[in-house]
């Protein structure tokens, strides 16, 4: 830390001071011992026998004067008194210049760190505050992102809603004004406000399992299962939709038992998501795959794969974040709430596991890491670790 011109003067004069008063007391110290020892024969013909008996060194240095002795004493005893007085000054400056700083920061000065180094123990006090600082930015910034995504959410919701919302009321309306011309006309109508209705209720229920599933202390029903056997029947299931869209799909196992604990249901729904995904964007491809391999006795990877067009670069640090969907025109048609992906990620998570994808022009992948055991979680790789986590 660098003083201020002020300070350096202020420093020296204080050196100059100390120095002052302590010859002052010494001299005074010497002449009180002085007079004492030549008001008193015995102390003095004790002082005479006593420097008589002291040898100092491989010579046998004797000391003849006592005073040099005496002053030489007073003089290191003084260059230390000195000596602490300036350290304690001067760290008395380190700490007015730390106050300066934090009074900086706190006005408003968030982006300013104390720039300064120290020695001793008043490093870790400025070295925890810049800490403290950049924790307290992180959370404001955190807050502002939270605050920022639960605007989204509403907007997002919102939009959703309305959109269906106002088709209902249109459609029933011209029905509550017997504004049609035909039961025919009636029919549709009504079939079209149907149709409506069950696409809100479908982001309903998104909605209440997404926000179910960010919960942290959700509980799991959990139990032994066999995620290979799991993968075959999911496949199985998929087929006759798949055919209709051109597509095969199939599960590619490592071995024929994969056991690891897990809630099958919350799982199935993973899987379930994936490859619905495949199917609705997957549009030029002809294969989806599940492939399951066993990477450690503690770790599964599975990998939902498929060969439809590849997923923009810009698209796969956002493809789990909720309401995304890489197509922007939210068509009903294509997509389905644009929760299906972020809930997936919620329900891995709560596993214990992670989540990633993967897409180039030859194959789009989406990669799931599972612990075998629940209370045996996966450390999440940093290259995939999102701020904050």
């Amino acid at each position: 830390m660098k003083l201020t011109t002020r300070e350096k003067s202020a420093l020296f004069m204080e050196g100059v001071v100390t120095v002052i008063l302590l010859l002052m007391l010494n001299l005074a110290l010497l002449v009180l011992i002085v007079q004492a020892i030549e008001s008193n024969p015995g102390l003095r013909d004790g002082i005479f026998i006593i420097k008589r008996s002291v040898v100092l060194g491989p010579n046998h240095f004797q000391i003849w004067s006592w005073e040099n002795l005496f002053i030489g004493l007073m003089l290191v005893a003084d260059a230390l008194v000195v000596w602490w007085r300036l350290i304690r000054r001067y760290r008395q400056m380190q700490l007015r210049h730390i106050i300066d700083e934090l009074h900086y920061i706190a006005n408003g000065h968030f982006d300013h760190r104390i720039p300064f180094r120290v020695s001793g123990d008043v490093q870790r006090v400025v070295d925890s505050v810049n800490a403290l600082v950049d924790s307290v930015i992180n959370s404001m910034d955190e807050e502002r992102a939270i605050e920022k995504s639960k605007d989204e959410l509403i907007t997002n919701v919102s939009h959703d809603i309305r959109t269906p919302l106002t088709s209902i009321i249109g459609y029933l309306g011209l029905i509550e004004d017997q504004q049609y011309h035909s039961e025919d006309d009636l029919l549709k109508y009504t079939h079209t406000a149907f149709l409506k209705s069950k696409q809100m209720k479908s982001l309903v229920d998104d909605l209440f399992e997404y926000t179910k599933v960010r919960q942290t202390d959700t509980p799991l029903s959990l139990t032994s299962i066999n995620l290979a056997a799991m993968l075959e029947q999911l496949g199985a299931s998929f087929e006759l939709e798949a055919q209709k869209k051109g597509m095969t799909i199939g599960a590619v196992n490592s071995s024929e038992t994969m056991m690891m604990e897990a809630d099958p249901e919350k799982l199935v729904r993973v899987f379930n998501n994936l490859v619905s995904n495949a199917l609705k964007y997957g549009d030029g491809g002809k294969h989806i795959n599940l492939v399951a391999k066993q990477l450690s006795p503690k770790e599964l990877e599975v990998r939902v794969t498929n060969d439809g067009p590849k997923i923009p670069k810009e698209s796969l640090n956002m493809i789990f974040e909720r309401f995304y969907r890489v197509e922007e025109s939210r068509s009903k048609e294509t997509g389905g709430t644009g929760l299906g992906l972020a809930i997936a990620q919620s329900i891995v998570a709560l596993h214990g596991g992670y989540i990633y994808v993967e897409s180039d022009d030859a194959l789009t992948s989406f990669v799931i890491h599972l612990p075998v055991k629940h209370d045996q979680p996966l450390e999440i790789p940093q290259r995939l670790k999102t701020p904050g986590q």
